[in-house]
């Protein structure tokens, strides 16, 4: 809910119900804190250094802040690689006891996230150091690791490896760690990935043929190819294993990110299907390739399985319709109201099941993701190009069926709805837009009430029949009396019919879908929009000069504390002539 807001006050309110977190509990909540303030580059280390390795943390703080270091230099990592290298490097080979493995785990899936898709041999070669301990925690955030620093590169010595390994090590954790890898690897690869996936689709383990539908799935991700389609849909309904069968279901979805109005047709029999499996696979697959489309086929698809009887089920479909509902209102999208009562309902209700509970509280925090200022943007309509993080995030937020600390890596997948106004000198001047169109489209939902508990009522007086009587000769009385004065007159207020159609947005305002094409381009305002660039940004032209302008800083300028840069000027020569 408060990803990238930087707004940590509920952690800091809530200290005490905090500290009675225990073990990965504790490591995940510390994890959260990289969520929080995902992308606060300048300040993210000195927030973390209260929990860093070297404090007087638990071991399970040390590692979730490692983690948490990985999420705020998400593919920005080169401040912060060399730290978690060197303290990989350090403990590396004293992996297997409990509380060194904890903290190797943190580090690893942060250096995994922060160089992602660097494709840094020495920082590979520190976590296959780390992964050949053999140790089930730490080998398991290794393997994944692995992956993410590879991202599509399709190294094959590093498939070799990683494959070899998977074949011979008997840790469950550390063979999934790798399966999974692998497919990260071979993102994007399409043929050129085909005798991976055969060698991962014919082994006899489960756990392989399980990677090897991911590597299907992220290796034609986006593209709608019918091999890839056909061959996860094979899978879905003939192999003996459950999870391969449900990973299969979801890897539909990554397949149909671009053609995602014909996967609610493609997956609608399966979601009938008896396997519960393959059921919440489905609803996973509607959420990732739907995600922020507000498609209402898919929601008819996963409305009754928020009714299924198998808890997992309802747990998959909650958590898939808040990905696909994120950032919609109740005007723009009625379904949106029922859905939010739907969660509220179901993390309130004592009898519900735990994972029913644990899907609807993800789903709230979904819905509402960085306070309702992002949606999940796994493709960029402008360029139409996919965005790697996001499928990246959601490919491993679907991990969290085994590892629930994976969950955090879903924030990768939110991108900022947002509109930013910049002159010829790339500074952001502080300026008003006019929107034409009602608020109440696009405005933020309202806070919601504590219910307050209804007190009793009083117990009526008694009162008589004589006195009813002499009150209501009163009152006839009265009555008569006015109308002979001629004061009985009825006034009528007037309410207002129309709703306001105008309202005005400040530069770094959040920017809804369909709110950009009632923007205001009129010469009336002080800055006219000249261009559109992607990602909400937009080239502005002052139409007054002259007057003062006044400039929004960012976070990292605001933090500045060393002297700013001279203004341009040129040297003369008896300037030169002075310094000989």
């Amino acid at each position: 809910m408060h990803v990238g807001t930087t707004d940590d006050s509920f952690f800091r309110k809530n200290l005490e119900w905090l500290g009675k977190a225990t073990n990965w509990s504790k490591f995940s909540a510390t994890a959260a804190l990289g969520v929080i303030h995902k992308g606060n580059l300048s300040q993210g280390r000195n927030i973390l250094k209260p929990y860093l390795p070297g404090s007087s943390g638990a071991p399970h703080t040390n590692g979730g802040s490692l983690f948490a270091l990985g999420l705020i230099f998400t593919g920005h990592g080169r401040e912060i690689i060399d730290y978690l290298k060197q303290f990989i490097d350090e403990h590396g080979n004293s992996a297997g006891s409990t509380d060194t493995d904890v903290m190797l785990h943190g580090a690893c899936l942060g250096a995994g996230v922060a160089g992602m898709a660097s494709n840094s041999e020495s920082l590979y070669e520190a976590l296959k150091v780390v992964l050949y301990s053999d140790s089930a925690i730490s080998g398991q955030a290794a393997g994944l690791a692995m992956g993410l620093v590879m991202l599509g590169s399709g190294n094959e010595s590093a498939i070799n490896d990683m494959l070899t390994y998977a074949q011979e090590t008997q840790h469950e954790t550390i063979i999934r760690g790798l399966a999974i890898g692998i497919a990260l690897l071979c993102y994007g690869g399409e043929e050129s990935s085909e005798s991976v996936i055969d060698q991962l689709l014919t082994q006899e383990n489960s756990i392989l043929r399980y990677g090897g539908v991911f590597t299907v799935a992220l290796s034609y991700a986006g593209t709608g190819n019918n091999g890839a389609i056909k061959k996860l849909l094979h899978f879905a309904v003939s192999d003996p294993s459950d999870d391969v069968r449900r990973a299969s279901v979801m890897g539909l979805g990554l397949v149909l990110i671009r053609d995602y109005t014909a996967a609610p047709q493609i997956v609608e029999l399966l979601a009938e299907s008896h396997n519960p499996h393959v059921r919440y696979g489905t609803a996973m697959a509607l959420g990732i390739a739907c995600a922020g489309r507000a498609l209402p086929a898919a929601i008819e698809v996963l409305e009754p399985l928020t009714k299924d009887p198998v808890d997992f089920v309802r747990q998959g479909a909650l958590q898939a319709s808040a990905m696909i509902l994120i950032q919609q209102t109740e005007k723009l999208n009625p379904k949106v109201k029922s859905f939010n009562k739907l969660y509220a309902d179901t993390v309130k209700n004592k009898h519900e099941d735990a994972l029913a509970k644990f899907g609807a509280t993800l789903a709230q925090g979904i819905i509402d993701a960085g306070g309702r200022n992002v949606t999940i943007n796994v493709e960029n309509a402008q360029t139409n190009t996919l965005n790697v993080k996001a499928i990246v995030g959601l490919t491993l937020f679907a991990q969290s069926w085994y590892w629930f600390p994976l969950a955090h890596f879903l924030s990768l997948s939110f991108t900022p709805t947002v509109l930013i106004g910049v002159k010829e000198d790339l500074k952001a001047p502080q300026f008003e837009i006019n929107v034409h169109t009602k608020p109440e489209l696009f405005q933020y939902p309202p806070k919601v009430e504590e219910s307050k508990e209804k007190q009793p009522d009083k117990i009526a007086t008694a009162v008589l029949s004589t006195t009813a009587k002499a009150k209501a000769r009163a009152k006839k009385s009265q009555a008569k009396k006015q109308e002979e004065d001629g004061s009985d007159k009825m006034e009528v207020e007037k309410e207002a019919s129309e709703q306001p159609t105008k309202q005005e947005d400040n530069n770094k305002e959040k920017e809804v879908k369909d709110e950009d094409k009632n923007l205001d381009q009129s010469n009336q305002v002080r800055y006219i929009r000249r261009f559109r660039g992607s990602g909400g940004i937009i080239v502005l032209e002052d139409t007054r000069p002259d007057e003062k302008v006044e400039v929004i800083k960012t976070v990292r300028q605001l933090n500045i504390t060393e002297a700013p840069m001279p203004e341009p000027f040129i040297l003369s020569g008896e300037d030169l002539e002075d310094d000989e």
